[in-house]
């Protein structure tokens, strides 16, 4: 058994490994990857916890992949059916069997990617490999658990509604895209998932579709050896089929003119404004990328004179933040601020227009730009500090790319930012003509 098991280790493709010691890797551990015939990437990251294992499963879907008109917030719903249980593992079984392992799991629904995670004893490897193939190769549920796990969706979108937040991130993104995916949530538009209930048959198509080898990457960080875990993962996954589904995501057409929305809340709240601004999509060759992380920190970090002006020396705000969000297509880098009192709602607006104009028209101080990234370098590293945070951070440049060295060509491209390019980057993007605008303001009592 053990010599076939070599044998098969022998035949799969994409065996790699980065140095920890490379001078240019911002990412000091080593990564191993082997590809299964099945298309299934599996991934090991050597990492001192000793005893201790996070278990990830990136499903490279999320509501980027709805294309369907009418059936937007199913790679949500999958996020919750996944702990439906199957055949061979009840959903009781399943949760009794990480509660005698003392396991941590979880799992969360993004734009671009579903992600499942486990930690637990580095001895329970084969376990989890074994229930979590189990799941992802043979969930099953009826129409009652579909309808009534679609009726907590509802639930949960109602909860989510009573944020002022969560009402203007649907709002902008509704404006800013008309035609790409992204103009919904990631829990989808409020009509589809009342209408969830009657879509049983369409989330066995999407299962179908998504939850195929080709879409899936596990990620194991921690007390793992890379052989062992090739082993196992083609012991209990060599099994899953390959799809044939391929998405077309619809191209949002360029925004010519700015947008602008208000909305009216019912209850007591401070005044809200939300900006957003049209940027490109994640690339680790595109020099703007870093330009734009750069830039959110000269304009929004505590230490910005934006942030002191308008939160500890005038205090007319409770916050200001703004930043770029990696996606695979182009998104929004979104500026956000609570107002204390309505009568400044203009001022604050304005204010921020005014740091990008000065950003725009006076460049950067090298020492400068060199404290940003030397800091956002030093935040990366000092954020890889358990096993879960590791896996978590290979995932997220797994659901990006693909490849787990992103990360290494991303801040090596730091390194090449100057002060023109953030001069450049600020007045190609943030114009008036790519920015929509959002404020909420409490409902005038009348008197």
């Amino acid at each position: 058994m053990l010599i076939r098991l070599f044998i098969i280790f022998l035949t799969i493709v994409s065996m790699c490994m980065l140095p920890a010691h490379s001078n240019d890797a911002v990412f000091p551990f080593p990564v191993h990857q082997s590809v299964l015939d099945n298309g299934l990437t599996v991934i090991s990251i050597p990492f001192d916890s000793p005893g201790i294992i996070a278990y990830y499963t990136v499903v490279r879907t999320g509501s980027r992949n709805e294309v369907e008109e009418g059936l937007s917030g199913f790679a949500h719903f999958f996020e919750h059916m996944m702990f439906r249980g199957t055949e061979q593992y009840s959903a009781e079984e399943y949760n009794e069997v990480l509660k005698r392992l003392g396991a941590d799991h979880n799992a969360f629904t993004t734009d671009d990617w579903t992600g499942y995670h486990i930690v637990a004893s580095a001895d329970a490897l084969e376990e989890i490999v074994k229930i979590e193939s189990d799941r992802f190769m043979n969930l099953k549920y009826s129409v009652e658990d579909f309808k009534t796990e679609a009726g907590a969706i509802l639930g949960e979108y109602n909860m989510n509604a009573a944020n002022p937040l969560r009402q203007m991130f649907e709002r902008i993104r509704e404006m800013a895209f008309t035609e790409h995916t992204y103009g919904h949530t990631t829990l989808g538009y409020l009509e589809d998932i009342k209408d969830m209930p009657n879509q049983f048959d369409y989330s066995l198509t999407f299962f179908d579709r998504y939850y195929r080898p080709e879409y899936c990457t596990i990620i194991v960080a921690g007390d793992v050896n890379h052989d062992r875990l090739t082993q196992l993962a083609q012991k209990y996954y060599s099994g899953w089929e390959p799809g044939t589904w391929t998405v077309d995501i619809p191209e949002e057409p360029p925004q010519t003119e700015e947008k602008r929305s208000h909305i009216t809340w019912g209850s007591a709240t401070l005044p809200h404004l939300m900006i957003g601004y049209r940027v490109p999509e994640f690339d680790e060759t595109n020099i703007d990328i870093p330009a734009l992380n750069i830039i959110g920190q000269l304009l929004f970090a505590r230490n910005a004179p934006l942030f002191q002006k308008l939160v500890v020396d005038e205090q007319l705000v409770d916050f200001v933040s703004g930043g770029y969000t990696d996606r695979r297509d182009p998104y929004l880098f979104t500026i956000m601020s609570r107002i204390k009192n309505i009568e400044n709602m203009e001022r604050v607006e304005q204010e921020i227009y005014d740091a990008i104009e000065d950003l725009k028209n006076n460049q950067i101080a090298p020492e400068r730009l060199d404290e940003i990234k030397s800091f956002l370098r030093y935040g990366f590293a000092m954020s890889l500090n358990t096993a879960s945070s590791v896996a978590r951070t290979v995932s997220q440049y797994i659901q990006l790319t693909g490849d787990f060295n992103t990360v290494n060509k991303l801040f090596n491209l730091y390194d090449s930012v100057t002060p023109e390019d953030v001069q450049r980057v600020a007045r190609k993007y943030f114009t008036p003509t790519t920015r929509s605008v959002v404020t909420l303001a409490q409902e005038e009592v009348q008197q």
